[in-house]
């Protein structure tokens, strides 16, 4: 295969040491991509070296002039992102006006990032002694480990290695394995933009090899994570045993209310859009709809009337409004939920299968599917599926409502159409998620503000916003004493 891809460490592109490689796929037409190195721990060691041997020039290195590389690096997604948006859909599926968001994500994030660079603050405050000077800064936390899915190949990559780098840590990152081309051209823009070699090293792979040497290396300080649950406890685990730092972002099972008073055309809109946008691959996809028993039958006619409207093809044609799920491992997945609901006692309003019509039948499709008379003990009513599939659970009062939102294990995004201002201000103080949304869907999020949940979702670190350093750095605390004589903190002021 002409189209063979490396990893990058230490300023140098270089094949895996075993010589080993992943074909990469189009999920729309089965299409080989390209090769890409199989790493393992022997290609973990050498990036994890070349990071930890730039540590300290990095950390040396003035946050304003860390900063304007980043600023330099935004300019360069930005003149090329109808190239990494095309790349991003071939490798994933979601069609091109959502990579192109994707893409636009990253620059907004380097923008926001590098403005970091100038306002690192820490806290000055007064001594409780006299001639003595009290003060706290931010410190880098060394070398940052990094792994994300391929549901957000460039964005979500940029919501940690960007904040991570302007704090002075260096990094190695670990694409997703299902999208790995976008990976490497986010690393090719970092080369270009100047950051110096080991500051920044890509080695791809899957999760057990690669990912599994990266969390276990005693040369990692801090691992950021996203995906599922299950590898994230995984992690929190390892890393506790290692005593290193660890930020994870796993998931949700997000819901939107609909009061008896909501306006339904943009409840069903909004619910089409968090439900089957990026085929109902994001975190902050809504899995579920908590409805009022009074407008329940009216909305559900109007939902699973949009989604047997929504043109299903490759993400890469203009006219497609749903891509393929990312893979057939995945598709399996979600039909087997379905299965499992049907099984339950859902019944199936809208799709529930592949779609195999035409040129459909090379890709990994599924319909955009309703689940209608849902209950909240029900397994699609509680676990993340991660695919195009909403189902409808009917209340009788904005309390019963909040109370099924909340009885899930994740708590990442929530949504509530109503126009009565008491209940949605209700619902911002009840809602029992790290994101909540008014007349709006559940998904998003933008760049300046905290991006995490609770419960399942994370383990109470918050990405991007005035956030975004928590994760990267310690804080250090420093008194300097001019007094001349020993001075004994609360001894001799006592």
């Amino acid at each position: 295969m002409s189209n063979t891809f490396h990893n990058f460490i230490g300023g140098s592109w270089v094949p895996a040491r075993s010589g080993t490689s992943i074909v990469n796929r189009n999920p729309a037409t089965g299409e080989a991509l390209g090769e890409f190195p199989e790493s393992d721990a022997a290609d973990v060691d050498a990036a994890i070296a070349a990071a930890r041997s730039a540590q300290r020039a990095w950390r040396l290195t003035p946050a304003p002039k860390r900063a304007e590389l980043l600023f330099r690096l935004a300019a360069l997604i930005a003149a090329r992102k109808e190239e990494l948006a095309h790349a991003a859909t071939r490798e994933m599926g979601k069609i091109l006006i959502e990579t192109r968001g994707d893409v636009q994500e990253g620059v907004d994030m380097a923008y926001l990032a590098a403005g970091e660079g100038r306002r690192m603050y820490g806290v000055t405050t007064p001594s409780e002694m006299p001639d003595k000077w009290a003060m706290s800064v931010r410190m880098p936390v060394g070398v940052v480990g990094v792994i994300t899915a391929w549901n957000f190949p460039f964005a979500v990559p940029t919501w940690k290695i960007f904040p991570a780098l302007v704090a002075g840590n260096t990094v190695v990152f670990k694409p997703s394995e299902l999208a790995p081309e976008t990976g490497t051209n986010l690393a090719r823009l970092v080369e270009q933009a100047g950051v110096p070699p080991g500051v920044f090293n890509l080695v791809h792979g899957h999760g057990a090899g690669s990912g599994a040497a990266l969390v276990q290396h005693p040369g990692v300080d801090l691992i950021s994570f996203t995906g599922s649950n299950a590898v994230g406890t995984w992690i929190a685990e390892e890393c506790a045993r290692r005593g290193k730092r660890v930020s994870l972002e796993m998931g949700g099972k997000n819901a939107v209310i609909v009061m008896a008073d909501a306006d339904l055309g943009l409840a069903a809109d909004a619910l089409a859009w968090s439900a089957f946008g990026t085929t109902g691959q994001r975190c902050t996809a809504a899995s579920r709809a908590i409805v009022h028993e009074s407008v329940h039958d009216a909305l559900l006619t109007l939902v699973v009337q949009r989604a047997k409207a929504l043109r299903i093809g490759d993400g890469l044609d203009p006219a497609t409004e749903m891509g393929p799920v990312v893979s057939e491992q995945q598709l399996d997945r979600v039909h087997g939920y379905v299965t499992v609901g049907a099984a339950e006692g859902a019944r199936v309003a809208a799709g529930g299968g592949r779609a195999l019509d035409g040129a459909l039948a090379h890709g990994s499709f599924y319909q955009p599917t309703v689940l209608a008379g849902v209950r909240p003990d029900m397994r699609v009513a509680q676990e993340e599926i991660f695919g195009p599939v909403l189902s409808f659970l009917r209340v009788n009062s904005l309390d019963e409502a909040i109370e099924v939102n909340n009885r899930v294990g994740f708590g990442l995004s929530s949504s509530i159409f109503t126009t009565d201002v008491n209940a949605a201000f209700r619902a911002m103080r009840d809602l029992d998620t790290g994101i909540v949304y008014v007349n709006h869907g559940t998904t998003g999020a933008e760049t300046h503000l905290p991006f995490g949940g609770n419960r399942g979702t994370g383990n109470g670190h918050r990405e991007a916003g005035h956030t975004m350093l928590d994760p990267f750095t310690e804080w250090r605390s420093i008194y300097v004493d001019f007094s001349g004589r020993l001075q004994r903190a609360q001894i001799d002021n006592s």
